[in-house]
């Protein structure tokens, strides 16, 4: 038929501007984090492309969702504006016969958002974990860059180097800040190089001076040494995500139904949902009265979307504390979301009226006097 064909065209059109647009938006918030994140030694400076590139394949689902909701209202507003769901009415044809279309449309989207959220999403946030490991686990000296302080792996040290002679392996003006097992020590030197021992990494400092003290204590201990060795090695550390199970594939999920791993699962399965149930609200919500203008409708969409979003983030903390049962709240989110969103359409589609549910007021037939 003409005038799917034509619909379907617009949404991809649509669809395509919104989906570059929000795209670009993401990439550019996250590379902000990510290098604020890379700044204060979480990642290395050298993976942040990766590391945000991983983060933005996460929030994908959440985009192309975003994208085709507003592909829809964006479309039929433009449609009712135009007059053009005049001449689809007066044909005999209600919204209801528009689900055809743009579910036909749809559908590939909302297939890659499934997949997306159940595949894609556990396995990025597992490369990001990864890749914070891997940079947390190296060694003290191995991440410290001439002209910035870098605070080592067990957090116990603060490392500082003016300038690396790479050639010769040494560093120039190094200073070094410890506190642990009750005191406080500054070490400083102008030469010091990395040498291995007996299995083990020490750096051996050249012309310097150790300031130490006690804390809780005011008596300083200084003493100044022509060479003096500083044991350092890797410090063996797990680091685990603030939420591990964003990082376990979905199957694993299901194996193991804990209050913790069936939030996590509400959140990537709602993902697919809500993409489904937002197609059918987007439809009955793009409703627009040329007389009156769409900013109103465009801004209830727009309020719509962010408390069903929302909700669904609510539900993970919810589900994972045990205050709500996984299959209680999947049914009344998701399910009351497509109960009314059908429940408008078919009100919207028989052009119903809450004014047609009043009383009317029977009228008594007047008699003239003769």
């Amino acid at each position: 038929m003409l005038f799917h064909s034509s619909f379907r065209t617009e949404l991809a059109r649509s669809f395509g501007v919104t989906l570059v647009v929000l795209v670009t938006v993401v990439m550019t918030m996250m590379l902000i984090r990510t290098l604020g994140q890379a700044s204060r030694g979480t990642f290395d400076p050298a993976d942040v492309m990766l590391v945000m590139g991983y983060t933005v394949l996460g929030h994908l689902p959440s985009i192309l969702t975003m994208s085709l909701f507003i592909a829809v209202v964006g479309t039929l507003s433009r449609m009712y504006r135009d007059s053009e769901m005049v001449i689809w009415f007066t044909s005999g044809r209600g919204l209801t016969s528009l689900l055809g279309p743009l579910f036909r449309f749809a559908w590939p989207v909302l297939l890659g958002v499934l997949l997306l959220s159940v595949l894609a999403w556990p396995w990025s946030q597992q490369r990001i974990v990864e890749l914070r490991n891997l940079y947390e686990t190296r060694g003290d000296l191995d991440r410290v860059q001439p002209g910035f302080f870098q605070v080592s792996a067990a957090g116990t040290r603060v490392f500082f180097i003016e300038k690396d002679l790479s050639g010769s392996g040494e560093a120039k003006n190094v200073f070094i800040a410890t506190q642990e097992n009750g005191r406080e020590t500054v070490t400083s030197a102008r030469k010091g190089r990395v040498e291995s021992r007996s299995g083990e990494r020490f750096l051996m400092l050249e012309q310097g001076q150790r300031l130490e003290r006690e804390v809780g204590k005011t008596e300083l201990k200084l003493s100044e040494f022509e060479s003096y060795a500083l044991k350092i090695g890797s410090a063996e550390i797990n680091l685990q995500s603030s939420s591990p199970e964003r990082s376990r594939n979905t199957l694993a999920l299901m194996t193991e139904p804990t209050n913790t791993n069936l939030g996590e699962l509400s959140w990537r399965l709602g993902l697919a949902l809500v993409a489904i149930n937002l197609v059918v609200m987007g439809l009955v919500i793009s409703h627009v009265n040329p007389r009156v203008g769409r900013s109103g409708n465009l801004m209830f969409a727009l309020f719509a979307f962010v408390v069903y979003f929302n909700l669904t983030s609510v539900g993970v903390n919810w589900i994972s504390s045990g205050r709500v049962p996984f299959g209680t709240f999947m049914l009344s989110l998701h399910g009351g979301t497509l109960a009314c969103g059908t429940l408008w359409l078919i009100v919207r589609h028989n052009q119903l009226s809450w004014r047609m549910l009043l009383p009317r007021p029977s009228r008594q037939p007047t008699v003239e006097p003769s």
